[in-house]
């Protein structure tokens, strides 16, 4: 079972809606999973038809707060899906767990104690970085983080790894960053694509460094902005339940592969002992090809052509170069990861 964390401490990134349109198009292709709303604001309960108010008894909050097990607070979904409920009880818990010995892996010990088999686990975090994201990312092997492409979310980009290394050291050893998407990217705005490769070789400059995010992939699939992907939470369906031939739908099903990709690498690694970096020269060719399908989808989309009075060639805000990732704090260059 692959257990993945979606995070970011900056809200409005697409954490949700990436979260559940993943985990459908996963569950379509036979994979059994399982969904856990860690947000007391409980958006992906409402987002799969469920109303919080009456998914009390059997929650995340029973689970953290009350012993209960996860086999017995889950709830089936969809075919293939389950889910563990959120609420505004759970804004509590991290009150009431304060005084509690191992508080930050509670839901770590939840999930290795469930007996009911399944291939993914996603865990929907909340916007912060307090103790409900502390027990996600201890439970967690995996992370993986929706960005917009604007320069207030480099900033909490930057909180985040902070966040990941006091885990990583502490906490649960074998957390890793394992994918970064980039969702309501418009490649029309000169701003999108300066911060995508602002981000990306700041990443690139990490692959010799011993951090968690060493190996991470900055996912081809960019979630480009589209209504469709918004309005289909207040009918309770996912993407694919919605409408099935809009982009979002497309960028999620492109998104899935990559995300089932990375576990088809590490899989082959155990297998035949080789390299993550040699398993992947050898997916090199998909990649590829999926790169140049997601370029025709855009050129056919006509993202390069001025819609909405955007126009291609549009530049930073009065010239300025692209903003920077900041370093997460301790760190006094890109190239020193030792004194972690």
């Amino acid at each position: 079972m692959r257990i993945i964390a979606v995070a970011n401490q900056k809200g409005g990134v697409g954490k949700t809606t990436t979260t559940v349109n993943v985990a459908s198009i996963l569950a379509s292709q036979g994979k059994k999973v399982v969904l856990v709303d860690m947000d007391p604001q409980a958006h992906m309960t409402t987002f799969l038809g469920i109303d919080p108010d009456q998914a009390t008894e059997k929650s995340c909050y029973g689970v953290l707060t009350q012993s209960q097990s996860l086999e017995e607070a889950l709830i089936p979904v969809r075919e293939s899906i389950k889910l563990l409920t959120s609420g505004l009880d759970l804004a509590a818990a991290e009150q009431e767990l304060v005084a509690r010995v191992g508080r930050e892996v509670i839901l770590r010990d939840a999930i290795g104690s469930y007996q009911g088999g399944c291939d993914y686990c996603f865990i929907d975090c909340p916007p912060s970085l307090g103790l409900l994201t502390l027990n996600a990312l201890g439970a967690a092997q995996e992370l993986m983080i929706p960005l917009q492409p604007h320069f207030l979310s480099l900033q909490g980009l930057s909180q985040l790894l902070e966040t990941v290394l006091l885990v990583h050291k502490r906490i649960n050893t074998r957390l890793k960053v394992s994918g970064l998407v980039f969702c309501m990217y418009d490649s029309r705005t000169a701003l999108s694509q300066e911060i995508v490769r602002d981000v990306t070789d700041f990443f690139e400059q990490q692959r010799n460094q011993q951090s968690p995010w060493r190996d991470i992939r900055i996912f081809q699939t960019r979630i480009r902005r589209n209504v469709k992907l918004a309005e289909s939470p207040s009918y309770g369906r996912t993407i694919f339940e919605y409408d099935t031939r809009c982009h979002g739908a497309e960028d999620y099903r492109a998104l899935a592969d990559e995300i089932a990709a990375i576990g088809e690498i590490e899989t082959a690694d155990n297998k035949t002992g080789q390299t993550a970096d040699e398993a992947a020269e050898e997916t090199a060719v998909v990649d590829l090809n999926r790169a140049e399908r997601m370029q025709a989808r855009a050129m056919y989309a006509g993202d390069d052509k001025q819609v909405n009075g955007v126009v291609g060639d549009e530049k930073t805000s009065a010239g300025h170069p692209a903003p920077s990732v900041p370093l997460p704090e301790g760190i006094e260059s890109k190239d020193n990861f030792e004194s972690l």
